[in-house]
């Protein structure tokens, strides 16, 4: 049997996205392995700008030569891609695995339209079934902020760098990361969270994409519409 590709899905959605991307547009990148593929392809192109999410989405732009803007109140982007941790059937998802979930939905909701740039095993029937929820928090006061916490999300847990110290994001706060508990309302969470003192953003993106493009592993792409 022969062994597929694990790039071959990422590839594929990307270069469906990609091709969304026409001449004289403004676009919002995000971050991530699919999104960097999407830059990876569209930097042989030329005839748009683009607004990015993370410091190293900005990078890798940078070094394609693609024209870099500012979400400075004068625009409004035409289009933005982004990946997903996890997405179920509604366009409902988790994103901030790589930590700039804050940023990633500024740009977002600077958008027109938002399309999902993702693989079809990152779909799944209820959202936290495989990825835990991040949560990002200001670094003062974050361990009480947990705690004020712990009725919505009982087992949240700071993340780490690979060297054991807090992971901080480009913002410069602590990511919280937690299962989201089987009774939790999706909808609601977002807003109850944010309720909370100490909470900058959670990774719960809802209500924001028109799109989904999923990698197959057989190099095809599967289109999901919100309804």
């Amino acid at each position: 049997m022969a062994v597929q590709d694990p790039e071959l899905p990422r590839l594929a959605a990307a270069k469906a996205a990609a091709g969304l991307v026409e001449e004289g547009m403004t676009i919002g990148l995000g971050s991530g392995r699919a999104v960097w593929r999407v830059v990876e392809l569209l930097g042989r192109r030329a005839g748009f700008r683009a607004a990015t999410a993370s410091e190293r989405t900005s990078a890798l732009a940078r070094e394609l030569g693609i024209e870099l803007v500012e979400l400075d109140g004068s625009l409004e982007l035409d289009l933005a891609l982004d990946g997903a941790d996890e997405l179920d059937r509604d366009l409902r998802l988790i994103k901030g695995g790589g930590g700039a979930l804050l940023r990633e939905k500024i740009v977002v909701s600077a958008a027109r339209r938002f399309v999902v740039v993702a693989e079809t095993q990152k779909l799944v029937d209820r959202l936290g079934v495989s990825f835990r929820l991040p949560v990002e928090v200001v670094r003062f006061g974050w361990r009480d902020t947990r705690r004020r916490l712990a009725s919505l999300l009982p087992e949240a847990e700071l993340r780490l760098r690979d060297d054991g110290e807090p992971y901080v994001t480009d913002e410069g706060h602590y990511i919280l990361d937690a299962p989201i508990p089987p009774e939790a309302d999706i909808d609601l969470l977002p807003r109850s969270l944010r309720a909370v003192p100490g909470v900058v953003e959670t990774g719960l993106f809802l209500g924001l994409a028109e799109r989904a493009l999923l990698g197959r592993p057989d190099g095809g792409v599967d289109v999901l519409e919100a309804d």
